[in-house]
């Protein structure tokens, strides 16, 4: 499963990087995502969205239900 997770978080990256950001995976533990948002993205005031409403709602619909992504 990690290895699905981490192929998906790198075709996200590239709409992070449009906009001037990125992101870093600091820990995969089983369902648990820890990621740091760089760049645009780790100042933005819609991080906290883009972690749960984007990038957690895709990893859910696309991997695992139960996947959690944490904000480091």
């Amino acid at each position: 499963m990690e290895a699905k997770i981490r192929a998906k978080l790198e075709e996200l990256r590239e709409c992070l990087q449009n906009d001037g950001g990125d992101l870093e995976v600091v820990s995969i533990q089983g369902k648990t995502v820890q990621l740091r948002l760089k760049g645009a993205c780790g100042c933005c005031p819609h991080a906290t969205m883009t972690i749960k409403d984007g990038i957690e709602r895709i990893l859910r619909e696309e991997i695992d239900p139960e996947i959690v992504v944490e904000r480091v």
